[in-house]
């Protein structure tokens, strides 16, 4: 009976649902008829390796669309957190159409890195709103780095946050209170007000809030970004960036 199939609809019937055991043709061979059907799968397969191809990259595309829509509830039900904290820095245009989140962490590299993208993004775009939620996950000088830009906050108001922030992004030597003291003496703040409020009790529920939020929003590393209602996990080139806020509007 099973040899009343070809062998590339038997393969299109297993393959694709991941299970011989899920056709019922196969289901219905001998022992023998198993091998001599395994036998001719292997050799097709081989002569024919594109139909292998062609399989995964379909299960492929339908993991990436359940992982997408699966994302899509994600933010949803984390929308307030993300786009209405009032902890959180936001800047940009304010009124923009378009709301980019970013997790980061200063001692991150691809953090670094996406940096000069952002900017350029939020520049050239003009119709962003930029959202800072600080997460730092690798280690004492990352939390030492966010505690100070915070406290920076707290301290001098936003704009003097931001360029805490912006410093910090570049700086490439160790994160300590000393290398800090000298960043913060360079834009004339009052450096012993900062270092004085970086441990209050409200910048470490920042960060445990932030922590919180990215973990149920599944985050497992810096830089992550939503933009609107995507989820851009991981770092996310200028072009691509543009491309995907293009999509968006589209959508809007």
């Amino acid at each position: 009976m099973w040899k009343s199939l070809t062998i590339p609809a038997l393969i299109g019937a297993t393959l694709l649902t991941s299970s011989f055991a899920s056709a019922q043709s196969v289901d219905s061979m001998t022992a023998e008829e198993r091998l001599s059907f395994r036998a001719e799968v292997r050799a097709y397969l081989l002569d024919n390796p594109e139909v292998l191809m062609e399989a995964i990259g379909i299960l492929e595309d339908r993991q990436a669309g359940a992982e997408a829509v699966a994302d899509l509830d994600l933010v949803a039900a984390n929308a307030s957190a993300l786009f209405s904290s009032p902890h959180a820095w936001d800047g940009g245009n304010l009124e923009g159409d378009i709301v980019l989140v970013e997790f980061l962490d200063y001692r991150c590299s691809y953090c670094r890195r996406a940096f000069e993208d952002v900017e350029q993004l939020i520049e050239t775009d003009g119709n962003i709103r930029f959202v800072i939620m600080e997460l730092p996950i690798l280690g004492e000088q990352s939390v030492l780095a966010s505690r100070f830009a915070l406290s920076t906050r707290t301290v001098a108001g936003d704009d003097a946050y931001k360029a805490m922030h912006d410093a910090l992004m570049v700086m490439r030597s160790d994160v300590n209170e000393a290398s800090l003291r000298r960043i913060a003496e360079t834009f004339d703040l009052d450096v012993e007000a900062i270092v004085a409020g970086m441990n209050a009790p409200e910048i470490t529920q920042i960060i445990d809030d932030n922590r919180a939020l990215a973990q149920r929003l599944q985050i497992s590393g810096t830089p992550s970004f939503v933009m609107s209602d995507q989820m851009l996990r991981g770092y996310v080139p200028f072009d691509g960036m543009v491309q995907i806020a293009a999509q968006i509007r589209m959508t809007q």
